[in-house]
Protein backbone atom coordinates (compact mmCIF):
# COMPACT_ATOMS: atom_id res chain seq x y z
CA UNK A 1 0.00 0.00 0.00
CA UNK A 2 1.35 3.73 -0.69
CA UNK A 3 2.21 4.87 2.26
CA UNK A 4 1.30 8.15 1.80
CA UNK A 5 -2.65 6.76 1.62
CA UNK A 6 -2.62 5.51 4.82
CA UNK A 7 -4.40 6.94 7.75
CA UNK A 8 -2.34 7.93 10.96
CA UNK A 9 -3.62 4.88 12.34
CA UNK A 10 -2.93 2.56 10.25
CA UNK A 11 0.38 4.13 9.99
CA UNK A 12 0.44 3.38 13.82
CA UNK A 13 -0.73 -0.13 12.91
CA UNK A 14 2.33 -0.65 10.59
CA UNK A 15 4.95 0.66 13.05
CA UNK A 16 3.48 -1.21 16.25
CA UNK A 17 3.99 -4.47 13.47
CA UNK A 18 7.44 -4.10 12.50
CA UNK A 19 8.38 -3.54 16.09
CA UNK A 20 6.85 -6.18 17.92
CA UNK A 21 7.18 -8.54 14.58
CA UNK A 22 4.57 -9.93 11.89
CA UNK A 23 3.89 -12.89 14.06
CA UNK A 24 3.20 -11.47 17.16
CA UNK A 25 0.91 -8.30 15.36
CA UNK A 26 -1.13 -11.24 14.00
CA UNK A 27 -1.74 -12.89 17.05
CA UNK A 28 -2.75 -9.79 19.39
CA UNK A 29 -3.49 -6.66 17.34
CA UNK A 30 -4.62 -7.40 14.13
CA UNK A 31 -8.28 -8.81 15.04
CA UNK A 32 -8.11 -7.74 18.77
CA UNK A 33 -7.51 -3.89 18.72
CA UNK A 34 -8.69 -1.09 17.12
CA UNK A 35 -6.73 2.62 17.88
CA UNK A 36 -8.73 5.32 18.41
CA UNK A 37 -6.66 9.15 18.64
CA UNK A 38 -8.61 11.15 20.72
CA UNK A 39 -7.56 15.05 21.52
CA UNK A 40 -4.14 13.95 23.59
CA UNK A 41 -4.22 10.32 23.58
CA UNK A 42 -4.53 7.17 22.20
CA UNK A 43 -7.10 4.76 22.62
CA UNK A 44 -6.57 1.17 22.66
CA UNK A 45 -9.65 -0.70 22.39
CA UNK A 46 -9.57 -4.58 23.35
CA UNK A 47 -12.49 -7.27 23.65
CA UNK A 48 -11.50 -8.13 27.04
CA UNK A 49 -9.86 -7.63 30.48
CA UNK A 50 -7.24 -10.31 29.58
CA UNK A 51 -6.01 -9.24 26.10
CA UNK A 52 -6.02 -6.07 27.43
CA UNK A 53 -4.34 -6.67 30.75
CA UNK A 54 -1.18 -8.54 28.43
CA UNK A 55 -0.50 -6.05 25.46
CA UNK A 56 -0.23 -2.96 28.25
CA UNK A 57 2.37 -5.08 30.04
CA UNK A 58 4.10 -6.40 26.91
CA UNK A 59 3.84 -4.11 24.49
CA UNK A 60 3.35 -0.45 25.70
CA UNK A 61 6.48 0.69 24.97
CA UNK A 62 6.22 -0.40 21.05
CA UNK A 63 3.05 1.25 20.96
CA UNK A 64 4.28 4.72 22.72
CA UNK A 65 7.27 4.28 20.33
CA UNK A 66 5.08 3.51 17.35
CA UNK A 67 2.73 6.70 18.24
CA UNK A 68 5.52 9.20 18.82
CA UNK A 69 7.32 8.06 15.79
CA UNK A 70 3.85 8.80 13.59
CA UNK A 71 2.77 11.25 14.84
CA UNK A 72 6.23 13.46 15.92
CA UNK A 73 5.43 13.44 19.37
CA UNK A 74 4.47 11.57 22.79
CA UNK A 75 0.54 10.91 23.44
CA UNK A 76 -0.94 9.34 26.82
CA UNK A 77 -2.05 5.88 25.39
CA UNK A 78 -5.40 4.26 27.80
CA UNK A 79 -6.85 1.06 27.14
CA UNK A 80 -10.77 0.44 27.14
CA UNK A 81 -13.24 -2.40 26.18
CA UNK A 82 -14.54 -2.06 22.84
CA UNK A 83 -18.18 -3.17 22.69
CA UNK A 84 -17.66 -4.42 19.30
CA UNK A 85 -14.38 -6.36 19.85
CA UNK A 86 -16.04 -7.73 22.92
CA UNK A 87 -19.43 -8.68 21.31
CA UNK A 88 -17.19 -10.43 18.09
CA UNK A 89 -14.61 -12.26 19.83
CA UNK A 90 -17.86 -13.29 22.15
CA UNK A 91 -19.60 -14.84 19.07
CA UNK A 92 -16.31 -16.38 17.84
CA UNK A 93 -15.90 -17.82 21.61
CA UNK A 94 -19.75 -19.68 21.22
CA UNK A 95 -19.24 -20.45 17.54
CA UNK A 96 -15.77 -22.27 18.54
CA UNK A 97 -17.39 -23.94 21.82
CA UNK A 98 -20.88 -25.50 19.78
CA UNK A 99 -18.10 -26.52 17.08
CA UNK A 100 -16.04 -28.27 19.65
CA UNK A 101 -19.21 -30.21 21.58
CA UNK A 102 -20.32 -31.29 18.16
CA UNK A 103 -17.23 -33.13 17.14
CA UNK A 104 -17.25 -34.95 20.33
CA UNK A 105 -20.33 -36.44 19.56
CA UNK A 106 -19.07 -38.32 16.98
CA UNK A 107 -17.79 -41.51 17.81
CA UNK A 108 -15.83 -42.17 14.60
CA UNK A 109 -13.45 -39.08 16.18
CA UNK A 110 -10.80 -40.38 17.99
CA UNK A 111 -10.04 -38.31 20.86
CA UNK A 112 -6.76 -36.01 20.22
CA UNK A 113 -3.75 -36.91 22.51
CA UNK A 114 -2.26 -34.46 24.20
CA UNK A 115 -3.33 -31.08 25.04
CA UNK A 116 -7.28 -29.84 24.39
CA UNK A 117 -8.28 -27.25 23.05
CA UNK A 118 -8.13 -25.40 26.12
CA UNK A 119 -4.41 -25.52 25.66
CA UNK A 120 -2.86 -22.34 27.39
CA UNK A 121 -2.12 -19.51 25.00
CA UNK A 122 0.66 -18.30 27.08
CA UNK A 123 3.41 -20.56 26.30
CA UNK A 124 6.04 -18.07 28.18
CA UNK A 125 4.39 -19.45 31.55
CA UNK A 126 6.80 -22.16 31.96
CA UNK A 127 7.86 -23.62 35.80
CA UNK A 128 11.64 -23.23 34.20
CA UNK A 129 11.03 -19.37 34.29
CA UNK A 130 8.83 -19.44 37.25
CA UNK A 131 10.78 -16.92 39.86
CA UNK A 132 10.77 -18.66 43.27
CA UNK A 133 11.40 -17.19 46.79
CA UNK A 134 9.67 -17.76 50.12
CA UNK A 135 6.01 -16.95 49.43
CA UNK A 136 5.43 -19.01 47.04
CA UNK A 137 8.02 -21.97 47.52
CA UNK A 138 5.38 -24.47 48.86
CA UNK A 139 3.39 -24.27 45.62
CA UNK A 140 5.86 -24.44 43.28
CA UNK A 141 7.35 -27.62 45.02
CA UNK A 142 3.62 -28.87 45.11
CA UNK A 143 3.99 -28.15 41.52
CA UNK A 144 6.91 -29.48 40.62
CA UNK A 145 5.67 -32.70 42.27
CA UNK A 146 2.35 -33.06 40.04
CA UNK A 147 4.81 -33.32 37.10
CA UNK A 148 7.56 -35.96 38.30
CA UNK A 149 4.60 -37.94 40.13
CA UNK A 150 2.04 -38.94 38.48
CA UNK A 151 0.41 -40.72 40.98
CA UNK A 152 0.86 -37.90 43.86
CA UNK A 153 -1.08 -37.98 47.09
CA UNK A 154 -1.69 -33.85 46.03
CA UNK A 155 -5.12 -34.24 44.34
CA UNK A 156 -6.38 -32.18 43.96
CA UNK A 157 -3.71 -29.36 44.17
CA UNK A 158 -5.35 -26.18 44.99
CA UNK A 159 -3.90 -23.43 44.69
CA UNK A 160 -5.03 -20.09 46.05
CA UNK A 161 -3.84 -16.10 46.70
CA UNK A 162 -4.28 -12.62 45.93
CA UNK A 163 -5.13 -11.38 42.30
CA UNK A 164 -1.46 -11.45 40.03
CA UNK A 165 0.80 -13.50 42.62
CA UNK A 166 1.38 -16.29 39.89
CA UNK A 167 -1.50 -19.06 40.34
CA UNK A 168 -2.25 -19.00 36.56
CA UNK A 169 1.89 -19.02 35.75
CA UNK A 170 2.18 -22.11 37.95
CA UNK A 171 -1.09 -23.82 36.29
CA UNK A 172 -0.13 -22.98 32.97
CA UNK A 173 3.95 -24.24 34.10
CA UNK A 174 2.10 -27.49 35.27
CA UNK A 175 0.46 -28.26 31.64
CA UNK A 176 3.46 -27.75 29.68
CA UNK A 177 5.69 -29.81 31.62
CA UNK A 178 3.27 -32.38 31.47
CA UNK A 179 3.08 -32.49 27.80
CA UNK A 180 6.80 -32.08 27.43
CA UNK A 181 7.59 -35.41 30.12
CA UNK A 182 4.36 -36.92 29.05
CA UNK A 183 3.24 -36.39 25.70
CA UNK A 184 0.67 -38.96 24.98
CA UNK A 185 -1.26 -37.53 28.39
CA UNK A 186 -4.58 -36.01 27.74
CA UNK A 187 -4.88 -32.46 29.56
CA UNK A 188 -7.94 -30.16 29.68
CA UNK A 189 -6.78 -26.55 31.36
CA UNK A 190 -10.06 -24.34 31.25
CA UNK A 191 -11.23 -21.52 33.31
CA UNK A 192 -14.28 -22.21 35.63
CA UNK A 193 -16.25 -19.22 33.42
CA UNK A 194 -15.30 -21.64 30.69
CA UNK A 195 -16.39 -24.57 32.31
CA UNK A 196 -19.89 -23.24 33.41
CA UNK A 197 -19.91 -21.82 29.50
CA UNK A 198 -19.58 -25.51 27.97
CA UNK A 199 -21.80 -26.98 30.80
CA UNK A 200 -24.66 -24.58 29.67
CA UNK A 201 -23.96 -25.04 26.17
CA UNK A 202 -23.53 -28.98 26.04
CA UNK A 203 -27.52 -28.83 28.43
CA UNK A 204 -28.96 -26.69 25.51
CA UNK A 205 -27.46 -28.61 22.49
CA UNK A 206 -28.45 -31.83 24.76
CA UNK A 207 -24.83 -33.18 24.62
CA UNK A 208 -24.06 -33.87 27.86
CA UNK A 209 -22.60 -36.83 27.60
CA UNK A 210 -20.10 -35.36 25.21
CA UNK A 211 -19.32 -32.75 27.62
CA UNK A 212 -18.80 -35.79 30.31
CA UNK A 213 -16.51 -37.69 28.46
CA UNK A 214 -14.50 -34.82 27.26
CA UNK A 215 -13.88 -34.01 30.86
CA UNK A 216 -13.99 -37.14 33.32
CA UNK A 217 -11.69 -38.73 30.52
CA UNK A 218 -8.62 -36.74 30.94
CA UNK A 219 -5.02 -37.58 32.33
CA UNK A 220 -5.10 -34.01 34.30
CA UNK A 221 -8.05 -31.03 34.50
CA UNK A 222 -6.81 -27.34 35.15
CA UNK A 223 -9.16 -25.00 36.32
CA UNK A 224 -7.99 -21.92 36.94
CA UNK A 225 -10.48 -19.41 39.17
CA UNK A 226 -12.63 -22.19 40.07
CA UNK A 227 -14.92 -19.75 42.63
CA UNK A 228 -16.33 -18.45 39.47
CA UNK A 229 -18.67 -21.82 40.51
CA UNK A 230 -19.95 -19.88 43.16
CA UNK A 231 -23.84 -19.96 43.64
CA UNK A 232 -24.13 -21.43 40.42
CA UNK A 233 -25.50 -25.27 41.82
CA UNK A 234 -26.18 -26.83 38.56
CA UNK A 235 -22.11 -26.12 37.76
CA UNK A 236 -21.17 -26.98 40.95
CA UNK A 237 -22.86 -30.34 41.10
CA UNK A 238 -21.73 -30.93 37.61
CA UNK A 239 -17.95 -30.72 38.73
CA UNK A 240 -18.47 -32.25 42.01
CA UNK A 241 -19.40 -35.66 39.62
CA UNK A 242 -16.48 -34.86 36.97
CA UNK A 243 -14.16 -34.79 40.12
CA UNK A 244 -15.40 -37.61 41.87
CA UNK A 245 -14.69 -39.64 37.95
CA UNK A 246 -10.90 -38.23 37.49
CA UNK A 247 -10.33 -38.80 41.41
CA UNK A 248 -11.63 -42.46 40.89
CA UNK A 249 -9.66 -42.84 37.97
CA UNK A 250 -6.70 -41.71 40.46
CA UNK A 251 -6.37 -39.30 37.75
CA UNK A 252 -4.94 -35.69 38.56
CA UNK A 253 -7.00 -32.52 39.13
CA UNK A 254 -5.21 -28.88 39.61
CA UNK A 255 -7.44 -25.67 40.90
CA UNK A 256 -6.69 -22.16 41.65
CA UNK A 257 -9.18 -19.41 43.33
CA UNK A 258 -8.46 -15.84 44.83
CA UNK A 259 -9.37 -17.57 47.85
CA UNK A 260 -9.16 -20.61 50.37
CA UNK A 261 -12.10 -23.60 49.65
CA UNK A 262 -13.80 -22.45 52.86
CA UNK A 263 -14.08 -18.55 51.91
CA UNK A 264 -15.43 -18.93 48.72
CA UNK A 265 -19.03 -17.69 49.04
CA UNK A 266 -21.70 -20.34 48.23
CA UNK A 267 -19.94 -22.78 47.21
CA UNK A 268 -21.38 -26.34 48.24
CA UNK A 269 -20.14 -28.36 51.04
CA UNK A 270 -19.38 -31.07 49.24
CA UNK A 271 -17.67 -29.22 47.11
CA UNK A 272 -15.27 -27.35 49.92
CA UNK A 273 -14.49 -30.80 51.27
CA UNK A 274 -13.34 -32.16 48.30
CA UNK A 275 -11.14 -28.82 47.62
CA UNK A 276 -9.46 -29.34 51.17
CA UNK A 277 -9.00 -32.81 51.14
CA UNK A 278 -5.75 -32.77 48.62
CA UNK A 279 -3.51 -30.00 48.83
CA UNK A 280 -4.51 -26.60 49.87
CA UNK A 281 -1.66 -24.14 49.48
CA UNK A 282 -1.31 -20.28 49.02
CA UNK A 283 0.79 -17.75 47.86
CA UNK A 284 1.56 -14.78 48.99
CA UNK A 285 2.60 -11.53 48.17
CA UNK A 286 6.25 -11.74 47.01
CA UNK A 287 8.60 -10.34 49.38
CA UNK A 288 11.69 -7.73 48.48
CA UNK A 289 14.32 -10.55 47.46
CA UNK A 290 11.46 -11.78 45.58
CA UNK A 291 10.50 -9.06 43.83
CA UNK A 292 13.49 -7.93 42.86
CA UNK A 293 14.24 -11.38 41.21
CA UNK A 294 11.25 -10.67 39.25
CA UNK A 295 12.06 -7.43 38.06
CA UNK A 296 15.28 -8.50 37.07
CA UNK A 297 14.48 -11.64 34.85
CA UNK A 298 11.43 -9.38 33.45
CA UNK A 299 14.20 -7.29 32.33
CA UNK A 300 16.23 -9.71 30.71
CA UNK A 301 13.22 -11.17 28.64
CA UNK A 302 13.00 -7.69 27.45
CA UNK A 303 16.58 -7.47 26.80
CA UNK A 304 16.76 -4.32 28.76
CA UNK A 305 19.60 -3.41 31.14
CA UNK A 306 17.90 -1.90 34.30
CA UNK A 307 20.45 -0.86 36.98
CA UNK A 308 20.08 -2.63 40.74
CA UNK A 309 19.26 0.87 41.90
CA UNK A 310 16.07 0.84 39.59
CA UNK A 311 15.24 -2.62 40.74
CA UNK A 312 15.54 -1.84 44.53
CA UNK A 313 13.57 1.10 43.83
CA UNK A 314 10.45 -0.32 42.32
CA UNK A 315 11.06 -3.37 44.34
CA UNK A 316 10.95 -1.15 47.36
CA UNK A 317 7.56 0.89 46.49
CA UNK A 318 5.21 -1.57 45.15
CA UNK A 319 4.44 -4.56 46.98
CA UNK A 320 0.84 -5.51 45.99
CA UNK A 321 1.75 -7.94 43.19
CA UNK A 322 3.73 -9.07 40.18
CA UNK A 323 1.39 -7.91 37.97
CA UNK A 324 2.02 -4.80 39.58
CA UNK A 325 5.67 -5.06 39.39
CA UNK A 326 5.99 -5.96 35.95
CA UNK A 327 3.55 -3.03 34.79
CA UNK A 328 5.62 -0.39 36.68
CA UNK A 329 8.95 -1.65 34.86
CA UNK A 330 7.42 -1.20 31.36
CA UNK A 331 6.31 2.57 32.68
CA UNK A 332 9.94 2.91 32.82
CA UNK A 333 11.38 1.68 30.13
CA UNK A 334 8.77 3.20 28.04
CA UNK A 335 9.04 6.48 29.69
CA UNK A 336 13.41 6.31 29.04
CA UNK A 337 12.33 5.27 25.61
CA UNK A 338 10.17 8.26 24.55
CA UNK A 339 12.30 10.53 27.16
CA UNK A 340 15.14 9.06 24.45
CA UNK A 341 17.65 8.97 28.08
CA UNK A 342 18.99 5.38 29.54
CA UNK A 343 17.49 3.85 32.27
CA UNK A 344 18.46 5.12 35.95
CA UNK A 345 17.16 6.10 39.14
CA UNK A 346 16.02 9.67 38.38
CA UNK A 347 13.92 8.50 35.14
CA UNK A 348 12.14 5.60 37.36
CA UNK A 349 11.30 8.30 39.96
CA UNK A 350 9.51 10.71 36.93
CA UNK A 351 8.07 7.86 35.44
CA UNK A 352 6.37 6.19 38.24
CA UNK A 353 5.90 9.78 40.34
CA UNK A 354 1.68 9.27 39.92
CA UNK A 355 2.47 4.86 40.42
CA UNK A 356 3.89 6.06 43.53
CA UNK A 357 1.72 7.97 45.86
CA UNK A 358 2.89 7.09 49.67
CA UNK A 359 6.30 6.33 51.27
CA UNK A 360 3.95 3.64 53.63
CA UNK A 361 4.06 0.24 52.28
CA UNK A 362 0.52 -0.90 50.55
CA UNK A 363 -1.46 -3.11 51.82
CA UNK A 364 -2.77 -6.47 51.16
CA UNK A 365 -6.15 -7.49 50.45
CA UNK A 366 -6.06 -10.55 52.64
CA UNK A 367 -4.65 -8.24 55.82
CA UNK A 368 -7.61 -5.10 55.31
CA UNK A 369 -9.88 -8.11 55.38
CA UNK A 370 -8.51 -10.07 58.32
CA UNK A 371 -8.69 -7.25 60.20
CA UNK A 372 -11.71 -5.96 59.45
CA UNK A 373 -13.02 -8.97 60.08
CA UNK A 374 -11.51 -9.02 63.62
CA UNK A 375 -12.52 -6.11 64.34
CA UNK A 376 -16.25 -6.63 64.13
CA UNK A 377 -15.86 -10.08 65.38
CA UNK A 378 -16.54 -11.98 61.84
CA UNK A 379 -14.64 -13.97 60.17
CA UNK A 380 -13.11 -13.35 56.14
CA UNK A 381 -15.40 -16.10 54.95
CA UNK A 382 -18.27 -13.52 56.16
CA UNK A 383 -17.40 -10.99 54.29
CA UNK A 384 -17.28 -13.37 51.43
CA UNK A 385 -20.42 -14.46 51.39
CA UNK A 386 -23.80 -13.10 50.76
CA UNK A 387 -25.73 -13.14 53.70
CA UNK A 388 -26.99 -9.21 54.61
CA UNK A 389 -27.16 -8.83 58.25
CA UNK A 390 -26.34 -5.16 59.61
CA UNK A 391 -22.84 -6.17 61.04
CA UNK A 392 -21.77 -8.05 57.67
CA UNK A 393 -22.55 -5.65 55.44
CA UNK A 394 -21.20 -2.92 56.87
CA UNK A 395 -17.76 -4.57 57.47
CA UNK A 396 -18.02 -5.77 54.29
CA UNK A 397 -18.56 -1.88 53.26
CA UNK A 398 -15.54 -1.00 54.98
CA UNK A 399 -13.27 -3.78 53.92
CA UNK A 400 -14.24 -2.38 50.25
CA UNK A 401 -14.11 0.95 51.12
CA UNK A 402 -10.26 0.45 53.02
CA UNK A 403 -9.04 -2.18 50.05
CA UNK A 404 -9.73 0.65 47.59
CA UNK A 405 -7.97 3.50 49.75
CA UNK A 406 -4.81 1.27 50.34
CA UNK A 407 -3.96 -0.71 47.60
CA UNK A 408 -4.00 0.22 43.63
CA UNK A 409 -6.69 -2.65 43.21
CA UNK A 410 -9.45 -2.12 41.09
CA UNK A 411 -13.03 -2.20 41.58
CA UNK A 412 -13.29 -5.39 40.19
CA UNK A 413 -10.27 -6.80 41.56
CA UNK A 414 -11.32 -5.88 44.96
CA UNK A 415 -14.91 -7.55 44.07
CA UNK A 416 -13.55 -10.60 42.93
CA UNK A 417 -10.99 -11.31 45.87
CA UNK A 418 -13.76 -10.25 48.65
CA UNK A 419 -16.29 -12.94 47.31
CA UNK A 420 -16.47 -13.14 43.76
CA UNK A 421 -18.58 -9.79 43.91
CA UNK A 422 -18.86 -7.86 40.76
CA UNK A 423 -17.23 -4.24 40.59
CA UNK A 424 -21.29 -2.06 40.62
CA UNK A 425 -21.10 -3.71 44.37
CA UNK A 426 -18.25 -2.39 45.19
CA UNK A 427 -18.54 0.59 44.23
CA UNK A 428 -21.90 1.24 46.01
CA UNK A 429 -20.10 -0.05 49.39
CA UNK A 430 -17.46 2.31 48.88
CA UNK A 431 -20.21 5.43 48.15
CA UNK A 432 -22.13 3.82 51.67
CA UNK A 433 -18.71 4.57 53.66
CA UNK A 434 -18.24 8.01 52.32
CA UNK A 435 -22.22 8.72 52.66
CA UNK A 436 -20.99 7.79 56.49
CA UNK A 437 -17.98 9.88 56.64
CA UNK A 438 -19.84 13.05 54.87
CA UNK A 439 -23.01 12.82 57.47
CA UNK A 440 -21.81 11.93 61.30
CA UNK A 441 -24.36 13.64 63.08
CA UNK A 442 -24.78 9.84 63.65
CA UNK A 443 -23.13 6.85 64.52
CA UNK A 444 -22.85 3.80 62.51
CA UNK A 445 -24.29 1.15 64.63
CA UNK A 446 -23.64 -2.84 64.37
CA UNK A 447 -24.07 -6.19 66.78
CA UNK A 448 -21.74 -8.31 68.48
CA UNK A 449 -21.98 -11.31 70.18
CA UNK A 450 -21.62 -9.04 73.48
CA UNK A 451 -24.05 -6.52 72.59
CA UNK A 452 -24.49 -3.53 70.03
CA UNK A 453 -22.04 -1.09 68.93
CA UNK A 454 -21.64 2.46 67.98
CA UNK A 455 -18.88 4.34 66.83
CA UNK A 456 -18.75 7.61 64.37
CA UNK A 457 -17.05 6.20 61.17
CA UNK A 458 -13.61 8.54 60.95
CA UNK A 459 -12.80 6.91 64.15
CA UNK A 460 -14.20 3.04 63.38
CA UNK A 461 -11.66 3.60 59.83
CA UNK A 462 -8.84 5.16 62.52
CA UNK A 463 -8.68 2.44 64.32
CA UNK A 464 -8.97 0.10 61.71
CA UNK A 465 -6.55 1.52 59.89
CA UNK A 466 -3.68 1.80 62.75
CA UNK A 467 -4.72 -2.05 63.24
CA UNK A 468 -3.58 -2.31 59.66
CA UNK A 469 -0.40 -0.91 59.88
CA UNK A 470 1.09 -2.32 63.43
Amino acid sequence: MDISCQSPVEKINEAIAQKIGQQRYKIWFKNSTRLILEGNYVKVGVPNLFIGGWIENHFTAQIHAAVSEILKKPMKVIFAIDPELFGSQRRRQLDSQAESVSKTTNPNVRRRRGLSSEKPQNLRFRLENYVVGPSNQLAYNAAQTIVHEPRSHYNPLFIHGGCGLGKTHLLQGICNAIEQTRPHANISYVSGEEFTNQFILALKMGKLDAFRNRFRQTDLLVIDDIHFLASKKATQEEFLHTFNAIDGARNQVVMASDAHPKMIGQLSESLVSRFISGMVVKIEAPEFATRCAILRQRAREMEKEVPDSVVEYIAENLRANVRELEGALLKVVAYSSLSRTGIDLAIAREALEDHITRADPIMHLSDIEASVATFFGLTPADIHSTKKTRTISLARSVAMYLARKHTPMSFPEIGKFMGNKNHATVILACRKVESYLNNQEKPVIWETPTGRREMHIDILLRQLEGAMAR
